[in-house]
This record gives C-alpha cells, sequence and structure tokens, in this order.
C-alpha cells in the first residue's frame, strides 16, 4: 500500500474506500486463519485468542445523515481523542461519505465498519399490533447491514432496491414539510422552509455533495425550529401548539424545540403527521445482501417501556430473528439498563448471534463515543467481550467480501456452512477479525488510537 511518510493514505483517492481492505488480501498471516481452524475457546467471553476488548463503536450516523457530528472529521478526530479503535458507520440512504470516512480513519489508525440501516414494514405485525423496534408504531421495523462492501459502486440490484427506498422516503419528506407549512400557517407562524433549503443547510454544515443528502425528520425539524427562531419579535410562536409553557419563544433551547415539533407536531395523531411509507422487510433484506453486508438486528430492549412485543421475552426474540434469517444482532447500551443490557447480549450470543454495540450519535446531544448503559454507567466487562467479538467477526467478514471469498454469511443470507456449528463460526470469524483489526493498526502506525 502506498503511504505518505506521516501515516497517511494517499490511496484512497483511486482505490476509494475499501483501499486498505483490499491491500491486506493476500496478507498470508490472514490468509491462514481463513476456514474453521482448531477451537480456541473461551466461547462468547473473547479473552482467549481475542486478547482484552479495546473500545469498539459499531453504529454512529455521520453527516450528512442528521448526526451530532458536524462532519466526519468531527467523528474520528473525537473516536481517536476516546481511544475508540473500531467505528462503524450506519447511514442512511448513500455511501459517498465513506469515501472520507475510510481515509481520515486511516489516519487515525481507526478500524472502520461499513454500514447502513433502512426502514421496514412488517404488514403481519403490523395488523397484528406487534411493536418490534419502533415503540409507536406497530410493524415497523429498523433493520441493518453490517460490513458492505458492494457500495462503491452498487450493482444494478442494490441502486434499483435503494432507489425505491430513496423514492418513498423523498416523497414523505416533501409531504412533510408541505404540511408543516399549513399547520404553523393557521398559528399565524409564517414559515420559508423548502426541500432545497434544508439540504443547502446540510450542505453547509457537513460539506456533503448535494445529491449525497436524503432528508430525515430530525432534518426537517431542525429547519423549521430555525425559521421560528428567526421570526420577528412581533410574529406569533406556537408555544401552545408545541405543547410549550405560556410566553415561550425563539429563544428557547434549540432542541428542545426541535424536540417538540417532532412530538407534538410531526407524529401520528398530530396535526403534521404524513402518513409513513416503506418499503418490506424481504425489500430491506435484500438490500443488506446485494450491498455485500450481514443482516443485523437492532434492539431496542427497555429503551421503550413496556419493552416491545416483539424483543420479549428475549428467547423469543431468538425465535423471531432466525425465522427471519437475520444472524447477527446489536444493541445501543446507551437506552439500556445495565442488567438488560446483559441479559440480552449473553442469550444472543449463546444462541449463536454475534452481537455488537454502538451509540447512533443522531441527536445533537455529544455523548461520548464509547457506549455505555444508560446513565453512563459502564457496559458490563463481559459484555464488552462479547461487543468486541461482534465486532471482529463482521470486520472479519467485511475483509472477506472485499476480497472476493465468502464471508460471514452469503448471498441468500445463509451462514457460512465451513463451520460445524454457530459457535464456532463466531469464533473463527472473531480470530480472524482481530488479525485483520491488528493488521491494519500496524500499517496505520504511529497513527494507531491507544487502547488501555
Amino acid at each position: 500500500m502506498t503511504t505518505s511518510t506521516d501515516g497517511n493514505e494517499v490511496l484512497f483517492a483511486e482505490a476509494g474506500p475499501l483501499a486498505a481492505l483490499r491491500s491486506l488480501g493476500d496478507d498470508p498471516e490472514l490468509v491462514g486463519l481463513v476456514g474453521p481452524g482448531p477451537a480456541q475457546g473461551p466461547g462468547p467471553s473473547g479473552r482467549g485468542p481475542l486478547g482484552r476488548p479495546p473500545k469498539v463503536n459499531s453504529h454512529v450516523h455521520l453527516p450528512p445523515n442528521f448526526s451530532a457530528f458536524a462532519t466526519v472529521a468531527e467523528a474520528t478526530d473525537l473516536a481517536a481523542a476516546q481511544g475508540v479503535r473500531v467505528l462503524g458507520g450506519s447511514n442512511y440512504y448513500d455511501f459517498e461519505v465513506y469515501g472520507p470516512f475510510a481515509q481520515l480513519s486511516w489516519s487515525k489508525g481507526i478500524f472502520p465498519l461499513f454500514g447502513l440501516e433502512v426502514v421496514c414494514l412488517v404488514e403481519d405485525l403490523q395488523k397484528a399490533g406487534v411493536r418490534i423496534n419502533d415503540p409507536g408504531n406497530p410493524g415497523k421495523m429498523y433493520l441493518c447491514g453490517k460490513g458492505i462492501t458492494r457500495f462503491a459502486p452498487m450493482n444494478a440490484a442494490a441502486t434499483a432496491l435503494m432507489g425505491e427506498v430513496r423514492r418513498t422516503d423523498s416523497d414523505r419528506i416533501l409531504a412533510l414539510i408541505a404540511k408543516l407549512h399549513s399547520v404553523f400557517g393557521v398559528e399565524g407562524a409564517r414559515t420559508t422552509v423548502t426541500e432545497g433549503s434544508i439540504k443547502a443547510s446540510v450542505v453547509a454544515r457537513s460539506g456533503a455533495e448535494m445529491g449525497t443528502v436524503f432528508l430525515q425528520e430530525r432534518h426537517v425539524a431542525q429547519a423549521f425550529q430555525e425559521d421560528l427562531s428567526a421570526l420577528p419579535a412581533t410574529a406569533p410562536f406556537p408555544a401552545a401548539l408545541l405543547g410549550l409553557p405560556p410566553g415561550a419563544g425563539p429563544g428557547m433551547s434549540p432542541v428542545s424545540v426541535q424536540n417538540a415539533i417532532r412530538s407534538q407536531v410531526m407524529k401520528a395523531g398530530k396535526p403534521g403527521y404524513v402518513e409513513e411509507a416503506f418499503v418490506d422487510f424481504d425489500h430491506s433484506y435484500r438490500m443488506v445482501l446485494e450491498l455485500g453486508g450481514v443482516p443485523c438486528y437492532p434492539v431496542l430492549a427497555d429503551g421503550a417501556r413496556p419493552v416491545c412485543e416483539f424483543e420479549t421475552p428475549v428467547d423469543d426474540l431468538v425465535t423471531e430473528l432466525r425465522r427471519r434469517e437475520v444472524h447477527c444482532a446489536e444493541m445501543i447500551p446507551n437506552r439500556n439498563a445495565p442488567e438488560v443490557v446483559e441479559a440480552y447480549a449473553l442469550t444472543l450470543r449463546s444462541a449463536g448471534i454475534p452481537v455488537l454495540a454502538g451509540t447512533e450519535h443522531n441527536t445533537l446531544e455529544m455523548v461520548p463515543v464509547e457506549p455505555t448503559c444508560a446513565g453512563g454507567v459502564p457496559i458490563p466487562e463481559r459484555v464488552k467481550d462479547v461487543f468486541w467479538e461482534g465486532a471482529c467477526v463482521i470486520a472479519a467478514h467485511q475483509w472477506l467480501t472485499a476480497n472476493g471469498r465468502e464471508g460471514y454469511v452469503d448471498s441468500a443470507g445463509q451462514p457460512n456452512a465451513s463451520y460445524p456449528s454457530a459457535g464456532a463460526r463466531i469464533e473463527a470469524f472473531a480470530r480472524l477479525g482481530a488479525a485483520v483489526i491488528d493488521r491494519y493498526a500496524e500499517l496505520t502506525a504511529p497513527n494507531s488510537v491507544k487502547t488501555e
């Protein structure tokens, strides 16, 4: 691999975001670890061959997604400063950002995981009133794809599948903007937000290209909050509509007003609600596979109270994931009590499902990059082992598929059949992934982040 004298990558501009992974494609040490190999123990703890788990975060949203990070550079700078060794992007619906993400990660010695998040609808569960991992919308499911490697460029099938997702989502955003203008107009508040003005603001903040910006509800809420805040002092401010105290006005906390717009105006049953339209589960699942990724279920757990029916008890969640051929799971521990994180992560792992952990960073609140449990409580040590192991599994999948080999799952979503059991498959992929991460760290030295 060609690098500059200070260790910074100079190949990415030509070879794309997978340059580092492909440069390791013929590494004899890594190639020698491909396949089942002897059992290395000790199961899901990850201590044995994987060593002490470093800080990892497998799920953040990078701008131009709505994000706590103003730029990709801010995300990688903070991750490096906080000693995070593996960082995973999980963006909706465009992946141009993964070029600079890969290059900046290289310059900081951070191993990048590439992923996506997509929203879909499971109609039978919607009809049955079963909440999945969205507490307010039965049948609505968030699905992730981990370790994608066929996004630069996307193939024809992935492009078509993604095109429908983008079109469905963009049509709703346009209708939502129009509806909010009407709602605020009734209150006497004249707003001037357009789709173009929101995208221009995102571009100005993040430096992203206009064509890579696909708007989310949070972008729209922020734009209308900024418009309301710019109203003259004599103009009416819709405090009652937003559920804010009498006399509240443009001087309120921007985040408070944005949250009020989303909860009091945009959501189901509120005056600005526009019915959501989603692709179905099969569409989302196929899109993940066409992008070369591992379908992964993000667990909400006690991030909703009561816990969503689909997710409780956790043994039933395991059954549901197996039925849908979803062989990977992820938690966002920041929203969960430590005992809940432990119960879900260990049960899923014992069932032969690797588990990862992230923070999302999909609001303006800048939480630490290393995941913690709710209230900043540290993740239990044995659960950190599981999350590190899961990150290693996806690192191995990403390295293998970037170099034309079969990964953790095949193109139909079936687990790699070269292993005698799910546990053996996880252990072998975790050993390989840990080695891939270590070789990457050697190549990026002296820029590699320090681990404790």
